[in-house]
Order: structure tokens, then C-alpha cells, then sequence
């Protein structure tokens, strides 16, 4: 039998988000499959079939081996209210369907026939005519809501449409503080003489609530109060959905939890107060793990670490991580050591921000000098969506020998630095934008002055092509040093270019400037710039071809007294889930040195 739903259309949308259920059966298994699925659709309604397509089950058990006779009764029978839920959704409400399974209406046969093959299956859809919104309303609305712009007189009435307003509408008043808010009535009439959809959404808003009291459940080894005090839930203040998704955020982004649930109460509390539930589940709190990078320029890098997620119970994270640098370099004597630390603990304060505090006994070997050095730092860090604000105060102390001899020296410094992260995939970006700037006001004491050094890093990603499969990513590098002379600039504040994170192809740190008495030093300025074109040759393999350049100054101003230098090169990169290896051959783009040397990078991540 034909099934026409005109006559139902308004009990078919009366419940927005009534779910859809399939009929259950007993089924005998007996035999095969069918021999032809077969969609029959006038071919002015061509741009239906994908949605047609994508609802039904019928037509994908046409796909497949081995199915049952049975599946095929089940399936049809469902695939009545999903064709035509798939038909309301583009604005059809006059549709009829037919499901035949050799030759017999399936609406009229039972889940339990037994049936010992199926050989054809036909559907036939006539969609009607396409309806238009005669009335779409909402009311009441809290200001500043903005419905769909297709939820309107004289547009297609699309099912999806009505939903979407009644969404856009609720959230209104909940942004609002009316947490409670929801459709409260709704008349949806179907006019098939008009050919018009009226429909008429009404929002219950109960009252403004204000946020209650907070729990705690799941934890473990993380005390409930500093759960609290991270979420930041403000209790007394007026309810927000944002609130809660920032909560959220901030307690995921601690890194001690694997998971992170929170729940509004469905009752109202005393004097308009509205309790929430904060449900966690704690990571494992120490893990341990090791890496390594090479390229034949700079060497081999060796690290491992030591973490833990709740060090003092708070959810307060300590990492331990030591590193050596510069095996089998060539040029280098000795190699480079390092033993950090870092601290963090998350809302700390009144202004909700992080806690940090980091240090470092090292030895650098680096080409233009030798340095033994401590340092320490602490300070705090305030998260804005995509923005990071840091600022703090750090003290080294260091010996370092170059060309100007011996030197020793302590430096007072004050880092201060923004952060702006658009990014898709930080380890591989496809699209979007990131931006860096620091500001470091320094004190110098014994063999170096004060100054200010600061610098900027900008990236940019954009894809192009089917399915995005060409990436163009560029970025920028600015630095200065404003105040001491080069020879009186603390050694590690000073500009150098070359490696992997400035110019590949060229020699780590090979570029920096020279004094007037020929002694070689790194600069007072920086200038750089890479430019890469990815390419997705399979969904793991990629390619990459690469233009890299920088220009290290003596003054302070950046392109200004001073030298540059180039590299260009290809490189592959096979995406592990988490991020890409990394593998890039690069060689030298200027002095007359194209294709007579070659240096080699591996490691986890692009480039940039």
C-alpha cells in the first residue's frame, strides 16, 4: 500500500525531538541477499536522492553480503517515517512512499514473516510540492537572540529550521540566567491547499536563577576544594552556559583528569539557586617518557622526562626533563646538558590565574660560545579563550666563554608575553593563525648591562584544493636587543640563524655578526622568514617543499647592518594520529653553495 502522511504532518512534528525507532523481530536465518535495491525518484527531484540515500536502511543492506530476508522487512518497514523524516527536513510534507519487497507493500507485512529470500526491492518516492513558511515565530525571545535567517514568511520550510529556532531561542534565555527555559507549546500546521507551513514556538522561561551550591564526585587523590577553586564556578552569581563550558575547560586543560563532566540540577534550589555536579575521573598522575630529534646540522637530541599531575594533591603539575644536545655534531667539542624543572599550578589567586615556575642548571657548547648557567623563573599565566597573557621574574647567573674571553655575570630579567592561538591542530596546522610576542626587560650584573630584548613570532596556515590537500603555511620571525652593545649583552640573549627552527640547510647557529676587531658574536637583531607547501599524497603520507631565510643584524633595528642567508629543500611527512614525523633535506640557497651541501632534520610535529 502507498503510505501518504498528509493527513499526519502535524502529529509527525508535534514532538521536536521524538526518537525514531526501528521495529524488533524474530527472525529464523534461512538464505541470501537480495538481488536489486532500486530508489525510483522523478528526476526533478534529483537533489533529494543523497538525503534519500542517507536515510534509508534498505538501501544500504543493498550493499552488503550476506543479509537476511528478515533484515529487509525490518528495514523497510522503518524506512517509511525516515524517508519522510528526510523529506520534512527539505521542506516536503505532501510526500508519498512505497517500499516493495517483491512486489508486496511492505507497511503490510509482519516483522515475523518468515520469508525465505528476497530477489527485488523497490522504493518509490514522490516527494509533493515544497512548502513555505506561512507563519514562524517564537515568543517570547530575550534580546539580542538571532533565529535562523531561513525561519522566516516565505522561506522553505525545512523541518531542521524549526529546531534550530527553537535551540537559538532557549539558549537566548539561558545566556540570560533563565537556565530553566524551554518550549513550552508549539502549533505546527502543515496547509496542503497553500502549500504553507505555520509554525508557532512558545518558551516557558521560568525564573533567573543564580548559581548554587558546587559537588564534587569522582575524585580520588585531587582535594574537592581545589577542583572548585580550578572550575571557578561563581556561586551567588547569575547562571551562564558559558560559565559552565569555561569551568569545564579550565579543569580539562590541568591536565589531571581524563575526564570532566558537569551537570545542572534539574531542580531549582532555595531563593532562585540552581546546584551543579562537577564529575571527574583523575589521570594517571606519573608517567614517564623520552624522545629524541636529529638532523645532521645540529646533532642528535636526546631527552626524557619525569611528570606528575597532582604533585601536592591541588592538581598541581611538576615535571623533571633532561636533555643532551649535540651528539656527533660536527664542530662541536662537547656536548650540551640540561636538567629542568617546571611547576604549575593551575588557579592560583583571585584572578584565576595559573601559577608557574620553571629552572635550569645548563651547559651550552653552542658555535659562538660556551656557557655554564643556572636560572629560575616564576610567575603567572591568564588564559582568554585563544589568548595567553604571562609576565614574571626570572634569575641566572652564568660563565660564559667566546671571543671576547672569559665572562661572568648574573641577569635579573622580567618576561612578559602574549600569546594568540586560531590553529586547527597546533602539531599540524591546516588552517588558521598563531602569534607571539615577548617583552623581556633585563638587569645586568658584572659583564653585561641591561637592555630590553623582545620578539615576535607570526604564523599563518591555509588549505586549498579537493578535500584541502594542499597547505600553505608561512611565517615570520622579528628580535631585537635595545641597550647594551653586542660585547656586553648577556650570550644567550643574542640573535644567531641557522638550524631547524630559523634556516634549515644552513649550519646551526652558523650566521651571527661581526665586531670591528673581527671577533664573531651573535647579533642585536633578527629578521626571518620560511614559507612551506604541504601536500596530502595519501591520507598518511604528505610532502613538502620549503623556502627558509634570515638575516641577523648588528644594531638593534631588524635588516639593518648586517647579513642573511637562505635554504630550500623537500621533505616527507607520515601523520602518526598525534602528529606527524617529520623528516626534511634541505640544502643552502645562497653563496653559490646550492646542491654542495646537505643537511638532514627528523622529528615529531611540522616544522611550524
Amino acid at each position: 500500500m502507498n503510505v501518504n502522511p498528509s493527513e499526519q504532518t502535524e502529529r509527525a512534528l508535534g514532538k521536536l525531538n521524538r526518537t525514531l525507532t526501528t521495529a524488533a523481530f524474530l527472525a529464523v536465518v534461512t538464505s541470501a541477499t537480495a538481488q536489486e535495491v532500486e530508489l525510483r525518484l522523478a528526476d526533478e527531484f534529483a537533489d533529494l536522492a543523497p538525503a534519500i540515500q542517507s536515510a534509508s536502511l534498505t538501501l544500504s543492506l543493498g550493499q552488503e553480503e550476506g543479509t537476511l530476508p528478515q533484515d529487509y522487512i525490518a528495514a523497510a518497514r522503518a524506512d517509511y517515517r525516515r524517508i519522510l523524516t528526510a523529506l520534512y527536513a527539505s521542506g516536503h510534507y505532501g510526500a508519498t512512499v512505497s517500499i516493495r519487497i517483491d512486489g508486496v507493500e511492505a507497511a503490510g507485512m509482519s516483522p515475523l514473516t518468515r520469508v525465505s529470500s528476497v530477489n527485488r526491492v523497490d522504493i518509490t518516492v514522490t516527494p509533493g510540492p515544497s512548502f513555505r513558511f506561512g507563519t514562524a515565530s517564537v515568543q517570547p525571545m530575550a534580546e539580542g537572540t538571532d533565529l535562523p535567517s531561513g525561519f522566516a514568511t516565505g522561506e522553505i520550510a525545512e523541518s531542521g529550521l524549526i529546531r534550530d529556532a527553537a535551540k537559538a531561542a532557549v539558549e537566548g534565555w539561558r545566556d540570560d540566567g533563565y537556565a530553566k527555559a524551554d518550549i513550552s507549546a508549539q502549533s505546527i500546521r502543515a496547509n496542503h491547499s497553500t502549500e504553507t507551513l505555520d509554525a508557532a514556538l512558545t518558551v516557558g522561561t521560568g525564573p533567573r536563577l543564580t548559581f548554587g551550591t558546587v559537588a564534587v564526585e569522582g575524585n580520588n587523590g585531587i582535594r574537592a576544594d581545589r577542583i572548585r577553586d580550578i572550575a571557578g564556578i561563581p556561586e551567588g552569581e547569575t547562571f551562564s552556559p558559558k560559565a559552565l563550558s569555561d569551568a569545564a575547560s579550565r579543569l580539562r586543560r590541568s591536565g589531571a583528569f581524563s575526564s570532566v563532566a558537569i551537570t545542572e540540577d534539574e531542580a531549582i534550589g532555595p531563593n532562585d539557586t540552581l546546584a551543579t555536579l562537577i564529575q571527574v575521573d583523575e589521570a594517571t598522575p606519573r608517567r614517564f617518557g623520552v624522545g629524541a630529534e636529529l638532523s645532521s646540522s645540529d646533532g642528535l637530541v636526546l631527552n626524557g622526562y619525569w611528570l606528575h599531575r597532582n604533585f601536592l594533591g591541588g592538581a598541581e603539575s611538576f615535571r623533571i626533563e633532561g636533555e643532551i644536545s649535540g651528539i656527533s655534531t660536527k664542530g662541536t667539542s662537547t656536548l650540551d646538558y640540561r636538567l629542568s624543572y617546571d611547576f604549575l599550578r593551575p588557579q592560583t589567586g583571585p584572578f584565576r590565574t595559573d601559577f608557574y615556575s620553571n629552572g635550569a642548571i645548563e651547559v651550552l657548547n653552542d658555535p659562538g660560545y660556551f656557557l655554564k648557567q643556572v636560572r629560575a623563573e616564576a610567575g603567572f599565566t591568564r588564559l582568554f579563550d585563544t589568548l595567553t597573557l604571562s609576565g614574571g621574574v626570572g634569575f641566572s647567573s652564568a660563565e660564559v666563554r667566546d671571543d671576547l674571553g672569559t665572562r661572568r655575570y648574573s641577569v635579573v630579567n622580567a618576561p612578559f608575553s602574549l600569546e594568540w592561538d586560531r590553529r586547527d591542530t597546533p602539531l599540524d596546522a591546516s588552517s588558521g593563525y598563531y602569534l607571539k610576542s615577548t617583552a623581556m626587560p633585563f638587569f645586568g650584573i658584572g659583564a653585561v648591562d641591561s637592555g630590553l630584548r623582545a620578539e615576535v613570532d607570526a604564523r599563518a596556515y591555509r588549505s586549498f584544493g579537493e578535500s584541502d590537500r594542499l597547505t600553505l603555511a608561512a611565517r615570520g620571525q622579528l628580535g631585537a636587543i635595545a641597550g647594551p652593545t653586542a660585547e656586553r649583552t648577556p650570550a644567550d640573549y643574542l640573535f644567531y640563524s641557522g638550524g631547524s627552527d630559523t634556516v634549515r640547510g644552513q649550519s646551526y647557529q652558523s650566521l651571527g655578526t661581526t665586531l670591528n676587531n673581527g671577533v664573531k658574536i651573535g647579533g642585536l637583531s633578527l629578521a626571518a622568514a620560511s614559507l612551506e607547501a604541504r601536500y596530502d599524497v595519501t591520507e598518511k603520507i604528505g610532502a613538502v617543499g620549503f623556502f627558509d631565510i634570515g638575516y641577523v643584524g648588528a644594531d638593534a633595528v631588524p635588516l639593518r647592518n648586517g647579513n642573511w642567508h637562505a635554504g630550500t629543500g623537500l621533505g616527507l611527512r607520515y601523520d602518526t594520529g598525534i602528529g606527524p614525523i617529520r623528516l626534511d633535506l634541505a640544502t643552502p640557497a645562497n653563496g653559490g653553495r646550492f646542491a654542495k651541501a646537505l643537511s638532514v632534520y627528523v622529528g615529531i610535529g611540522q616544522s611550524f
